[in-house]
């Protein structure tokens, strides 16, 4: 019944939110997300817990923080139901830095792993990327409900990113980056038993490291990529940086925990840099929390 209940409302927030004005929309969508901060106390306080401990500052500070994430997950909301109206001017509202990376690494025909966190938009972004013509492909977000998982892949379609997987599916990614095309993955998730744990935002946390095995393996370059909204407006940012790695992915001696403390140590410092633009009511700590307590 709650997992219908959700449906119903997602579906009419959705509705809701293409009927109105780009603008508009993404102003709803604040509202929203701050509402959800509002109706939310204990995913609210263990966030604001664990803004404190990982960034090292005081709860008030925390508080802004977390409530301003909430917003900013709102806006982004807005955005992606909306995206399908500004398509054609992405590029008037995402500026690309570092586009010269993503070109040379592409040239080497083995892939591109865009490594990024729930950042900004980054669903957005990922669609200023596809809109420049490039072959963008993502991993499908695996929500407990199979409709709102498709829902997400269908709005991806609208804006030019394909999704190679529902999920993440090895043999889909892999067969991806053989060809040459691009494939975004977030990292910033609770990889529980399936991880490496090494610091992330200073803390030990379970890591994925699924990308640097990959672009061992295949020598496909990892480009940290960030999508950062330009304060409390439409408009935003994304940072194509450097490989990590001079030859653009790990070698066959380095270990995933080595890979993977390198890629948290780039996504902690933007994190840092821009703390109300990352999603904190995820539970980036939950395992080890539970093996501590």
């Amino acid at each position: 019944m709650q997992g219908e209940t959700t449906w119903k409302i997602l579906t009419l927030v959705k509705k809701g939110m293409t009927a109105l004005p780009y603008k508009a929309a993404v102003s709803f969508g604040a509202g929203l997300g701050t509402l959800l901060w509002a109706l939310s106390k204990k995913k609210v306080d263990e966030a604001e817990r664990s803004c404190v401990r990982s960034l090292q500052v005081g709860v008030t500070t925390a508080r802004t923080i977390v409530r301003s994430s909430y917003a900013n997950l709102g806006r982004s909301v807005g955005e992606f139901v909306s995206a399908a109206k500004k398509k054609a001017d992405l590029g008037a509202l995402v500026e690309i830095h570092g586009e010269e990376h993503l070109r040379e690494a592409l040239a080497r025909g083995r892939g591109v792993i865009l490594l990024s966190a729930h950042m900004g938009n980054w669903e957005l972004g990922a669609g200023a990327v596809a809109a420049r013509g490039y072959p963008m492909n993502g991993i499908g977000a695996d929500q407990r409900d199979d409709r709102i998982t498709q829902l997400i892949i269908d709005t991806r379609e609208e804006y030019g990113v394909k999704t190679v997987s529902k999920g993440f599916d090895l043999k889909s990614a892999i067969r991806c980056l053989k060809q040459g095309e691009i494939l975004a993955i977030l990292v910033d998730q609770d990889a529980g038993r399936n991880g490496v744990v090494v610091p992330f935002l200073g803390l030990p946390a379970s890591t994925p490291y699924g990308p640097a095995k990959m672009a061992q393996h295949l020598g496909s370059t990892i480009l940290p990529v960030f999508m950062i909204r330009r304060g409390k407006t439409i408009y935003h940012d994304l940072y194509i940086l450097p490989s990590p790695w001079e030859e653009g992915y790990p070698d066959r001696e380095e270990s995933m925990e080595s890979a993977m403390e390198r890629c948290n140590e780039i996504i902690s410092g933007w994190i840092s840099r821009y703390p109300e633009q990352w999603m904190w009511l995820s539970r980036r700590w939950a395992s080890i929390e539970k093996k501590l307590s």
